[in-house]
């Protein structure tokens, strides 16, 4: 199970957020970086839907950019997570939490039930 995975669906809004929460402002590279070592690199981040999903995340109001340097002295545009999006976070968390709880339940043998 070598082979890397893409990101699911409706989780890379979350992942982001909480990255954000954990790391303070990071750039797009930073946070594919860290998205695919927290994962044990088993998920690939592809960058045609980082960037659009940082996008959303930012007309949404959950972050916020600036332009800066990079670690490798290059102009790079850092996002930072807003008020609303430490709220969000919190939400989408706690959704997922429940997603998973439903889920287990479907996934764990009837005789452990």
């Amino acid at each position: 199970m070598g082979d890397k995975t893409d990101v699911w669906q409706g989780t890379l809004a979350l992942m982001v957020l909480r990255t954000l929460e954990s790391m303070g402002p990071q750039h797009g590279y930073g946070l594919a970086r860290r998205i695919e070592q927290t994962s044990g690199d088993l998920l690939q981040l592809n960058y045609g839907t980082l960037y659009p999903a940082l996008l959303k995340l930012e007309q949404e109001g959950y972050i916020k950019s600036s332009w800066g340097t990079s670690e490798n002295n290059r102009k790079a545009k850092f996002y930072d997570l807003t008020k609303a999006g430490h709220r969000q976070l919190k939400r989408a968390a706690a959704e997922w939490e429940q997603t998973t709880a439903i889920l287990a339940r479907f996934l764990t043998p009837a005789e452990e039930a």
